[in-house]
């Protein structure tokens, strides 16, 4: 009988365990419902509020772009303009010069004062032209690099240490500041 009522015992507490446990999950699941039920509330009207504020902020920070996008794009074609605008304000005095001289040897018969002044507007176009950077650069005599020389011919050479050397200058070569702008036409020995 003792066992009898031991187990019964064992039950009625297994019984109001359970039911105990099965209360506290109620409260649980009561208490999350309600948590969620109050963050979804709050949380559609916060989600729009802070995509309304990150929307704004996209936009502002695009539209700060597009306009300096804009403004190097104008910067950058204003740029290139004026720097044309500087070489031909240096080479606008020796057109003159050129026109002065034309019209100057219409009546001169002694061709001296003609070369000289040809002479004259060149060293007037070279000063010019190295004051804005452009220099030639000498190649005769020099090993042949193609980096800066372009052969257009080859002769045979007279002797060994002339192999390989430019021996003629058909076209100069031409830098401006440290980049080569046009590379010099050359004859080779070889």
């Amino acid at each position: 009988m003792e066992n009898k009522e031991n187990t019964e015992n064992q039950t009625s507490e297994n019984e109001v365990n359970e039911q105990t446990t099965a209360d506290n999950s109620a409260d649980t699941a009561e208490k999350s419902a309600e948590s969620s039920d109050s963050t979804t509330n709050t949380t559609p009207e916060s989600y729009e509020a802070k995509i309304a504020e990150l929307n704004d902020k996209y936009l502002r920070l695009y539209s700060e772009f597009d306009n300096y996008r804009k403004r190097t794009i104008k910067e950058k074609s204003d740029l290139i303009r004026s720097a044309g605008e500087d070489v031909f304000k240096a080479i606008l005095p020796i057109i003159d010069d050129f026109e002065r001289a034309i019209k100057a040897n219409e009546k001169v018969e002694d061709a001296t004062p003609i070369k000289e002044g040809i002479q004259l507007i060149y060293n007037k176009l070279k000063s010019s032209t190295s004051q804005k950077g452009l220099t030639s650069f000498d190649t005769i005599g020099q090993t042949f690099d193609a980096d800066i020389m372009e052969a257009i011919t080859h002769i045979p050479a007279t002797d060994e240490s002339q192999k390989n050397k430019v021996i003629d200058e058909v076209e100069k070569g031409y830098k401006l500041g440290e980049k080569i702008i046009r590379v010099a036409k050359v004859v080779i020995a070889q």
